[in-house]
């Protein structure tokens, strides 16, 4: 043990004015409290120690610092009843400082070697001296508001310096843990009162203790005892979290910075700034490995395994290979490994390289890639700077999945944003567009994208729309301001009881006023804002002005508060059409895939009111499949089938439905083949010529189509309507209406209708069919 006055702030304390002083009395009545509860042996060392200390008489004197080698003697009893009973003092990094200031007194040896080794060859760049005040304040006032007003702030007591080595050049932290159960606090008059709602919210906000420095002045108290300290050497745990934060940034480790930060990290665990690291990650496009282009740390992986060295076909041999048997390699001497399974090491001889570990990193048991721990020149390093590597295997194994996830993000990014959302039945086309891509980008080569295009495509299109869904958002919108307008009336009219004035009477007029206007059935966008409004500022804040002068209708406002809050009408319907769109949405899902069964197709949903959507079949999208017609015909009669059951199935959800919302199911039959191309400058599928462009129009404008000279729409739920323009359209389909209503699934009537002419389109047909809907 040392008793030794030390400055523990690195001359970082800046000057706080604070009545403090040392005293034993607190923990003299520690060992008084211990020795009424021991019931141990252990209770023979805290009487020893508290005869000690009373034959002393000292238990109501203050110490003065320069005076504090006086009393070694009892400083050593306060070491042996404090300090863990299994840490000896050679392995426990302990101490005793002056109240609340950065001031050690007596400590164990390795504390001041510690303390000692940081002054000398550490450079602390993680804290200025502002920090350290504004530090030291929050432990203080903590302190204060815990023990004089039983409130907890939230602040650690713990503190972290970070900084470098001088000798290594590597980071090093400190953990140093202050303990004040052995300081006492009294207040030198009355305690101001303190708004701990606000003061907690400004400390929430991020707000600093600076805040209390005039109302809770440090003058105003005095400290009297002892604070305990202890030390940690945290660099390997700081190491690992290092790593973890480059994993949940936004980058990962996609840019040479993070990469860096990782490589750093690594050496600090090992202690070594000699060692090297290096990370190779395993990427691929469409299942086949491919070179990566980050170098990671020295680049030795990527000098040896990378396209300058390797033909690419090549290095998808040694790749496939290396993930099939993923092996271990260490060697503290590649010099000395001979023989033809350490060929592979000459490569690494020709850059210098002298230990060599090769160590596969995986996630979830997938390779993801490698890890080379390396030196150069004459420098070795053995298997124990491995085992001191353990902790962060799993980290880097997370970071390198997050960098092939990206990888492969931009890969699709790159298919997204110059093309559009891509079916699994083209996206192999796509990836090898998008790779190409990439690697003219990264090579600074002319940037290639080719036009994608597919001839001779048969077109289907289906919409299934929520009935009236417009005119049913409006009369719920209508409903719940009409319902806040009479919960707020009748609050405000109860609200008498508590407060007959001018201003109350005057919002129950305006309020009267809104209920006449709201009373139409259909409100305008202005109106219907300037409700809002009136809703949520201003009778919100009047009511709690309310509140806050009678309490006692406090409980009758938040009841009013919260049905205000609530817009029941518009959650019903928003659940309804939930309901609606989940269950389709569900229900295309599961047989887009079932459709590729028999020919690949392309198939794309829209999210609307309801949900519409596009299919693409045709040989240009898979050319080494022969395409026939009655793969279209399959598809025309899933199209028709499936209509049937998502009515079926949207109708049965009525019972479940809060509010009751119907669908109709339209199909736009197009007979011939039409070309389709991705537009790069609008990013989207599109259809080509003057002659495919039509068919693009008529889908846009047939939702809301009328019967020719009459007033009832086309669509009605619970039938399936089909619009065609040549008889020749609607060959296929009416062999399958047939069955579909011999199976019962399909009602016997079948219509044939004229539709009215719309702009630019003339000579409209449909076919109209009801569905066999089950009875609720």
């Amino acid at each position: 043990m040392q008793l030794t006055i030390l400055d523990v702030s690195a001359s970082k304390g800046q000057p706080l004015a604070i009545d403090a002083a040392i005293s034993f009395k607190p923990f003299v009545h520690y060992l008084e409290k211990r020795l009424a509860e021991e019931k141990t042996v252990k209770s023979l060392l805290y009487k020893e120690a508290l005869a000690r200390f009373n034959d002393a008489s000292i238990r109501s004197r203050y110490i003065e610092l320069e005076d504090i080698e006086k009393y070694g003697d009892l400083l050593e009893h306060v070491y042996a009843c404090l300090s863990p009973a299994d840490e000896g003092e050679g392995r426990l990094a302990w101490g005793l400082s002056f109240p609340f200031l950065p001031v050690v007194f007596y400590g164990t040896d390795l504390l001041y070697d510690l303390l000692d080794r940081r002054e000398r060859n550490y450079d602390d760049d993680s804290q200025t001296p502002a920090d350290y005040y504004r530090n030291r304040l929050q432990l203080i006032y903590s302190f204060i508001l815990k023990r004089l007003y039983n409130f907890q702030a939230p602040v650690k007591k713990e503190q972290y310096h970070v900084g470098i080595n001088k000798t290594t050049g590597l980071m090093q932290c400190y953990k140093i843990d202050i303990n004040t159960d052995l300081v006492d606090v009294a207040a030198k008059s009355a305690l101001p009162v303190i708004d701990f709602v606000q003061l907690y919210t400004h400390l929430s906000e991020g707000g600093g203790f600076e805040i209390l420095e005039e109302t809770l002045p440090l003058s105003l108290f005095m400290f009297r005892g002892l604070c305990i300290i202890t030390l940690t050497d945290v660099t390997a745990e700081e190491a690992i979290n290092n790593i973890r934060k480059v994993r949940l940034s936004p980058k990962g480790i996609t840019d040479e910075q993070s990469y860096q930060q990782v490589i750093q990290s690594l050496k600090s665990l090992v202690r070594d700034n000699k060692i090297e690291f290096d990370l190779f990650p395993f990427l691929k496009v469409n299942d086949e490995p491919v070179f990566g282009f980050a170098k990671a740390g020295t680049g030795v992986l990527f000098q040896v395994w990378g396209e300058h060295r390797l033909s690419p076909e090549e290095f998808k041999r040694q790749a496939k290979s290396f993930a099939a048997k993923p092996i271990f390699f260490f060697s503290s001497d590649i010099y000395l490994e001979t023989g033809k399974a350490y060929s592979f090491l000459e490569h690494f001889r020709q850059l210098g390289v002298k230990s060599l570990a090769l160590m596969p990193i995986f996630h979830l048991h997938e390779p993801v890639g490698v890890m080379a721990v390396h030196t150069f020149g004459e420098h070795t390093f053995d298997e124990k700077v491995l085992a001191l590597l353990e902790p962060a295997i799993s980290p880097v194994g997370q970071l390198l999945r997050i960098y092939v996830d990206v990888f492969n993000m931009e890969i699709e990014n790159v298919i997204k944003e110059k093309f559009t959302s891509i079916q699994p039945s083209v996206q192999w086309k796509f990836n090898e567009v998008a790779w190409n891509y990439i690697y003219h980008t990264k090579r600074n080569l002319p940037v290639v994208l080719g036009n994608i295009h597919f001839k001779d495509v048969y077109p289907l299109y289906g919409a299934i729309d929520i009935r009236n869904s417009t005119a049913e958002r409006n009369k719920a919108i209508v409903a719940d301001i009409n319902n806040h307008l009479r919960v707020l009336a009748e609050t405000l009219d109860a609200l008498q009881a508590y407060q007959d004035n001018n201003l109350l009477r005057e919002m129950i007029y305006h309020t009267r006023q809104w209920q006449q206007i709201a009373q139409q059935d259909q409100l305008s966008t202005s109106i219907e804002n300037d409700i809002g409004q009136f809703l949520e500022e201003e009778a919100v804040a009047y009511l709690n002005h309310v509140a806050s002068q009678a309490p006692g209708s406090r409980q009758l406002i938040n009841t009013c508060l919260q049905q205000l809050d609530s817009h029941v009408n518009k959650n019903e319907l928003e659940l309804s059409m939930q309901l609606i769109n989940n269950a389709i949405n569900d229900y295309l899902e599961t047989n887009k895939y079932r459709l590729q069964e028999s020919y690949p197709c392309y198939f794309e949903k829209f999210k609307t009111d309801g949900v519409e959507y596009d299919i693409y079949i045709g040989q240009s999208i898979t050319p080494t499949k022969e395409f026939n017609h009655f793969h279209l015909k399959d598809l025309r009669l899933w199209q028709l089938s499936s209509m049937a059951a998502i009515a079926r199935l949207t109708h049965s959800l009525l019972t479940e439905m809060p509010r009751e919302l119907h669908t109709t199911q339209l199909i736009f039959v197009h007979n011939h083949p039409i070309e389709i191309s991705f537009r790069t400058d609008e990013r989207r599928f599109d259809v080509e010529g003057a002659y495919n462009i039509r068919y693009q129009m008529i889908k846009k404008r047939i939702d809301k189509v009328h019967i020719r000279n009459t007033e009832e729409r086309l669509t009605q739920p619970g039938k399936i309507a089909l619009i065609y323009t040549d008889a020749d359209d609607v060959v296929d389909f009416i062999p399958f209406i047939h069955y579909l209503q011999e199976s019962g699934d399909l009602l016997p009537e079948l219509e044939e209708l004229e539709l009215e002419d719309l702009q630019g389109l003339t000579g409209l047909k449909a076919l109209r069919v009801g569905v066999a809907l089950p009875s609720l």
